[in-house]
């Protein structure tokens, strides 16, 4: 199982040292991928609760970075780690205007991108960007529609419900062909069918594994349904840690728990059959120190196993 770590595009470290010193330090240490978010409001009181336990939006996300701008600056300055978005609200861009973005990232990294798209949480952010939140799984398909056209076709022209393109030579590609890979935060049945039918992966969030097995197998069903071979989808597990100074009773994991419980965690995943999992120690209020720190340990905890 490949490790990945999160940058410290959020918080009080989401400056250019901060970034530098976590990126070439993962790369240091043999992490595998470096992972970006996406916010674009803190609101005082957001219309809809934030998805964790009690409901509040990490106060770290008041201070927030551009993930594809963070990722290009993270690529210059590294050269064997995979950069990855957990993740892009993709809806929020015109899909030309992300599809030139993610090509330009990915020739600039020489292929090193993973492109993880989510549909976001919060209405407000919507509102901002003039973006409906209604019908949001159609705008997802649509943007998908002209991703695959832009980086698969010379000549390209899309005419859809929402978008159109008029007829364009398109002479930039990316390293990665077709494309990088595309992954998608999805936890509903409609979601997960949708990875299975079209994307290349999923990126789910830390859970029991019995359920994020469960979940797993319904994209791979769906996977074979639409005549593609499950074994070329992946999963990437992102872990946002709430550590404690005690052990948690076990049914309190991956929400709570001291960080050997999230090396056991991982360990597990990766006898579960979990291809990638990254760690986001910024849920914490550790230092930028105190972060690297703990990056090293969960990584030689992980791999001694």
């Amino acid at each position: 199982m490949k490790l990945g770590l999160a940058l410290p595009t959020f918080g009080p470290d989401a400056h250019p040292d901060g970034i530098l010193h976590i990126s070439r330090t993962a790369e240091d240490m043999g992490y595998d991928s470096l992972w970006t978010g996406d916010r674009v409001l803190a609101p005082r009181m957001p219309s809809a609760p934030y998805p964790s336990a009690d409901g509040r939006m990490p106060r770290a996300y008041e201070n927030h970075m551009d993930p594809l701008v963070a990722l290009t600056f993270v690529a210059s300055h590294t050269t064997r780690v995979r950069l990855g978005t957990s993740t892009l609200n993709g809806l929020w861009l015109p899909p030309l205007l992300l599809a030139r973005s993610l090509t330009t990232l990915d020739l600039l990294s020489e292929g090193r991108l993973t492109v993880g798209l989510g549909l976001g949480w919060m209405p407000d952010e919507y509102t901002a960007l003039s973006v409906p939140w209604k019908g949001r799984g159609a705008r997802l398909d649509e943007t998908l529609d002209v991703l695959e056209g832009y980086w698969s076709d010379d000549v390209f022209s899309h005419e859809g419900p929402l978008f159109t393109v008029p007829e364009t030579v398109v002479g930039l590609k990316p390293s990665q062909r077709p494309g990088p890979p595309v992954l998608l935060a999805a936890f509903t049945p409609v979601g997960l069918r949708r990875i299975g039918r079209r994307l290349g992966g999923w990126l789910p969030v830390a859970m029991p594994l019995p359920h994020l097995l469960g979940m797993w197998d319904v994209i791979r069903k769906s996977a074979a349904e639409a005549d593609r071979d499950p074994d070329t989808l992946h999963m990437a597990l992102r872990v946002n840690p709430q550590l404690t100074d005690v052990r948690t009773e076990p049914d309190r994991m991956p929400r709570a728990g001291t960080l050997a419980q999230y090396v056991d965690y991982a360990r597990a995943a990766a006898e579960a059959g979990v291809h990638e999992l990254f760690v986001d120690f910024g849920q914490t209020s550790a230092t930028l120190d105190e972060r690297v720190d703990l990056a090293g340990r969960f990584l030689d905890g992980v791999r001694r196993g």
